[in-house]
């Protein structure tokens, strides 16, 4: 009988040095490494406007708006991820990576729903710079969110068809609804 090995973990600097190697992006996750699978045009076409949203507000402030081919590192978890759009007001000059990220928009397929919902949202709440979480539905016109208050808890809620989002990552404020998200998105109701 074959009995199945078990892969050692992988150290986060020779991940590094794997990912910046290959073709294929890859999250790691203590110590071990996952490939992504690729993603539909309508999973591009939301995480594009994430992005143009995030990239808008942030013109001339010295923060940063990145799309999914930047990594977030978040220490707690000892995990690389790859959020669909991130911004970025604290200094934060890693050039692979990024670990202070204000918001984090991760787009939800029937595949990636569960991880995003509770491994990747238990990970990202330990991140003290966070103030935004979205989950934005590729397969409904829906977008939940968690919200950091000035006392530091969280508060979930849905994104209301006519409901604007307002959050404040200084020195400047982002403002969503959900028709940023599916501008240009067919096929959902």
């Amino acid at each position: 009988m074959a009995l199945a090995v078990k892969p050692l973990p992988t150290a986060p600097e020779d991940y590094l040095r794997l990912e910046a190697e290959s073709a294929v992006k890859h999250e790691y996750l203590d110590g071990q490494i996952v490939a992504m699978a690729g993603a539909s045009e309508r999973h591009n076409r939301i995480a594009g406007n994430a992005f143009f949203r995030l990239r808008q507000a942030t013109r001339g402030t010295g923060c940063g708006a990145f799309v999914s081919d930047m990594k977030l590192r978040v220490e707690a978890a000892n995990a690389f991820y790859y959020p669909d759009a991130m911004l970025v007001c604290a200094e934060d000059d890693h050039p692979l990576y990024k670990t202070r990220p204000c918001i984090v928009v991760e787009v939800a397929s029937p595949s990636t729903a569960a991880i995003d919902r509770r491994e990747k949202w238990l990970a990202y709440r330990t991140l003290e710079s966070l103030r935004a979480y979205l989950i934005v539905d590729a397969e409904a016109r829906a977008v939940d969110y968690w919200l950091r208050d000035e006392a530091g808890e969280w508060r979930p809620g849905t994104l209301e068809e006519d409901e604007v989002l307002t959050v404040a990552c200084p020195p400047v404020t982002v403002s969503f609804c959900r028709d940023d998200f599916y501008e240009d998105v067919a096929g959902l109701s």
